[in-house]
C-alpha cells in the first residue's frame, strides 16, 4: 500500500510539474521584429533603442475613421503614462501621404513619435498588418505581449501598460 501512494505522490508532482511547465511556456512572448522607423522629425528610432521601456506601436491611417476616432485616446494613455518607461509609436500606412500624416499630427498636437512605413517593411515585419487600427504592446524586453486589431479597450490597455511597467 505504501509503493502505491508513492507511486500516487509521484505522479501527481509529474503532472503539477508538467502543469507548470506548460504554463511558463504559455506564458512565453514573441520577440518584437527589430526594425527602424522614419519619424516625421526626420529622425530614426529602432526597437533595439527602446528596450527597457513598454511601448504600444500603433499602426494607423489618417483614411481610417477608427484610428482618426481612437487618436484621443492615446494620446491621454500617453500623457498619463509620460516619463515611465513607456512610449507610444503611432506607424501610418505606406499608403497615407507623408505630407497628410504629418498635418494630422501636427493639427492634433500629437505628443508622441509618429513615423511613416514609406516601404510596408515595418506592417510586414510585424506580420503582414494590413487592417488598421492595429496595435502591439511590447514590454520592457522589447517581446510583444499583446496585440489588438480594431480599436482596443483603453481601460483594460491601460491595465496592461501598468502590469508591463511593474515587471523586472
Amino acid at each position: 500500500m505504501m509503493n502505491l501512494s508513492r507511486r500516487h505522490l509521484a505522479t501527481a508532482a509529474l503532472t503539477a510539474f508538467a502543469a507548470g511547465a506548460w504554463w511558463l511556456l504559455g506564458e512565453r512572448r514573441t520577440p518584437a521584429p527589430q526594425v527602424s522607423f522614419s519619424l516625421l522629425d526626420g529622425s530614426t528610432l529602432t526597437t533595439r533603442q527602446l528596450m527597457g521601456q513598454v511601448v504600444l506601436v500603433n499602426f494607423w491611417a489618417t483614411s481610417c475613421s477608427s484610428c482618426v476616432a481612437e487618436m484621443p485616446d492615446i494620446t491621454a494613455m500617453n500623457d498619463k503614462f509620460q516619463g515611465r518607461a513607456y512610449q507610444t509609436l503611432a506607424v501610418a500606412m505606406r499608403y497615407d501621404p507623408p505630407a497628410l500624416v504629418a498635418d494630422f499630427a501636427e493639427s492634433r498636437k500629437l505628443g508622441f513619435k509618429v513615423a511613416i512605413d514609406n516601404t510596408g517593411e515595418i506592417a510586414r515585419s510585424f506580420g503582414q498588418v494590413e487592417l488598421t487600427p492595429t496595435s502591439f504592446l511590447i514590454d520592457k524586453h522589447g517581446a510583444i505581449a499583446k496585440r489588438w486589431i480594431g480599436a482596443p479597450d483603453f481601460a483594460a490597455l491601460h491595465r496592461e501598460i501598468e502590469q508591463l511597467l511593474t515587471e523586472a
